[in-house]
């Protein structure tokens, strides 16, 4: 019962909070929430086996006329994304604490709802539930960007919610030609059967596009920028480090397994877009002066690695996109965590409104130029991990084809560099007046700053929670590839190193 709990414990908690009286109580509330819903997790981290298959598996029967169960379960692929989502809510309700200062229950119901599911999503095994919280997050986080969103918070709702929408509809469609095929929506049950490859191509193409816009992939990336600028910063954290992986946690639970032959005879596709995402991304990004929109942008260019990574094929490839996956969470979440501080100093979100920081601000900046250092993958931080694995799968696979991308590398160290060069020393400043990071403040951001070190010296156990998972994967795709994939560049995983 424990995915079930940690579905279902978010949502009755939301019911409870409209009984509640008093903004403060309903922020102390969930919050209570939000630390139980870790400590429901720690079975997953106590009592999770690498390479033991689906685990804390739950099936009922729920339709039995259409062969519809209920039917949960967690690999390495997913466990990552489910602890990151548990342990981002807390995070998410401090870093909200005074930016919302309207509707906080509503406010409060949406982020928990979200939160569930998220974690559904991530650890479903039944395509219709894939699908149910694929759409039951749509509407909490519309309204989280509607309502409590900036100025032009209407066309970025209903900008998000259009994109998301068309993508869930081919997904839709993909759910039922697969129905249709094999007569059932077990998603264990379908990586057994073999579907033709024009099969294979139309339900790829169907969910591929879903998640592509999720991700978000070039050229679908045009709704996050506005997405994330108007949405408050609670809604931007959630953006960056749970929605964004749905797209690529779509492409591996999904794409890969279900249609191996077809996501191999695109990847060449893939692998395209990917690559125009990496150096696109960075090049907008170097040109923004708001400060929100270059970490948006930034955020295209890093996915852009993860699908990368996972269209590689081989091990180190998807093994660091699966840790990128993580890793960009946890920094592009603490920035906007920043982001979100300092315009409630400066009410400003320009570059140019906030500069000369160290004097006035050294907490604040030290944190800044931690998550920047992060942010391009500095060695010793948690994005090296991944993006260095990710480079050493693709030049591995394709020696032309990892240079081709390096130039994404160092766009990245230029953009970081210059945006933390001008909020840390930048002249004038107006920041004389501007109190450094409260205890609250530092407390949301302490934990994201020791993953960011402990996952960049000691990423071990993260790898050796995935790897098994990972090698499955791999097999099952060049098992089912009708010859397609020879992985000639298999590397051995954690656990075959020691």
């Amino acid at each position: 019962m424990v995915l079930t709990g940690l579905i279902l414990f978010p949502i009755v908690a939301a019911i409870v909070i409209p009984f509640l009286k008093g903004g403060k109580t309903v922020r102390f509330y969930t919050l209570i929430v939000g630390l139980i819903e870790i400590g429901l997790s720690i079975p997953l981290i106590t009592e999770f086996k690498p390479g033991a298959g689906f685990q804390f598996v739950e099936k009922v029967k729920w339709i039995p006329s259409l062969g519809l169960n209920y039917y949960v379960g967690v690999d390495g692929i997913s466990i990552l994304m489910i602890l990151l989502t548990v342990f981002l809510l807390p995070l998410t309700v401090l870093c909200s604490w005074t930016y919302i200062k309207k509707r906080v229950k509503e406010f409060h119901v949406a982020l928990l709802l979200t939160t569930a599911a998220c974690i559904g999503l991530f650890s479903v095994l039944n395509l219709v539930l894939f699908y149910i919280f694929w759409e039951a997050m749509l509407i909490p986080m519309f309204l989280i960007i509607a309502v409590w969103g900036g100025p032009r918070k209407k066309y970025a709702s209903v900008k998000f919610f259009l994109y998301t929408l068309a993508g869930s509809v081919l997904l839709l469609v993909a759910i039922i030609a697969f129905y249709k095929s094999a007569g059932t929506f077990s998603i264990p049950e379908l990586m057994k059967h073999k579907f033709g490859l024009t099969f294979q191509i139309f339900t790829f193409l169907a969910m591929a596009l879903a998640f592509a816009i999720k991700v978000p992939m070039f050229p679908f990336h045009t709704w996050l920028p506005a997405a994330h600028v108007e949405a408050p910063t609670a809604g931007s954290v959630i953006l960056a480090s749970v929605l964004l992986k749905m797209g690529t946690y779509g492409f591996l639970r999904l794409c890969l397994p279900l249609a191996p032959e077809a996501s191999v005879t695109l990847a060449p596709l893939m692998i395209v877009l990917s690559v125009i995402s990496i150096i696109y991304g960075g090049f907008v990004a170097l040109g923004q002066t708001d400060i929100k929109k270059l970490i948006a942008y930034s955020s295209v260019a890093h996915m852009g690695f993860v699908t990368l990574g996972i269209f590689m094929f081989n091990f180190r490839g998807i093994e660091g996109a699966l840790m990128q996956m993580l890793n960009h969470g946890i920094t592009t979440g603490a920035l906007f965590m920043l982001v979100g501080a300092l315009y409630e100093r400066s009410h400003s979100r320009e570059i140019e409104d906030n500069l000369g920081l160290s004097k006035y601000m050294p907490i604040y900046i030290g944190f800044f130029l931690l998550f920047a250092l992060s942010s391009f993958a500095f060695p010793g931080t948690n994005s090296f991990v991944g993006e260095m694995l990710v480079l050493i799968g693709t030049f591995a696979k394709d020696v032309p084809l990892g240079l081709a991308v390096i130039p994404g590398a160092l766009l990245a160290a230029a953009y970081m560099l210059r945006l933390t060069l001008k909020l840390a020393w930048g002249e004038p400043s107006k920041a004389k007046d501007w109190k450094d990071l409260t205890l609250r403040e530092i407390v949301m951001l302490l934990p994201l700053a020791f993953f960011v070190i402990y996952i960049g010296v000691a990423p071990g156990i993260f790898l050796k929670t995935i790897d098994p998972s990972i090698k499955t994967l791999i097999t099952h795709v060049e098992k089912n590839s009708n010859g397609k994939l020879i992985n000639r560049h298999i590397i051995p995983s954690y656990g075959e190193r020691q």
